[in-house]
């Protein structure tokens, strides 16, 4: 493989609301945090552990704009984008480094909101709305056979 990628696929909630600035010309960035868990069991103590990541989110334009009127911290979201390192100069002389995800693609999966009112459903027999947009991909049939192929 000759090329070379840089993308990045994220699901997490927003850890904070969505911080947006305004340039001359009418372009924005819009910057807020996002935090991914892994959840596991403990062999030796049985105990269940969950570690967060967090991730420094960078949205732009028109798109900066649609997640500051939509999100808000705690909404579930899955975004793609790519990695960007950047540094410069802080108050104090040091130089500072961060990494950041530039994203080109996002999908709202669900508010704080619904995920609250279905957690309160969950024990009651009335029925819970669907998400505005589903992820799940279609099921996929399984006919029992094995592939001779090589990949």
């Amino acid at each position: 493989m000759s090329g070379t990628l840089n993308k990045v696929m994220l699901i997490g909630h927003l850890g904070d609301e969505v911080k947006i600035h305004y340039f001359e010309g009418g372009n924005c960035i819009a910057r807020f945090p996002l935090a991914t868990n892994e959840t596991y069991t403990n062999r030796q103590t049985g105990e269940k552990v969950t570690n967060t990541d967090w991730h420094n989110i960078v949205v732009r334009n028109k798109a900066a704009e649609i997640c500051e009127k939509y999100l808000s911290k705690g909404d579930k979201v899955y975004l793609e984008g790519r990695l960007k390192n950047r540094q410069w100069q802080g108050e104090d002389g040091n130089t500072r480094y961060t990494t950041e995800v530039h994203v080109q693609d996002f999908t709202f999966l669900s508010t704080k909101k619904e995920s609250m009112a279905n957690t309160q459903q969950a024990g009651s027999p009335s029925t819970a709305s669907a998400p505005a947009k589903p992820i799940d991909p279609a099921p996929v049939e399984e006919t029992g056979q094995d592939d001779d192929l090589p990949f």
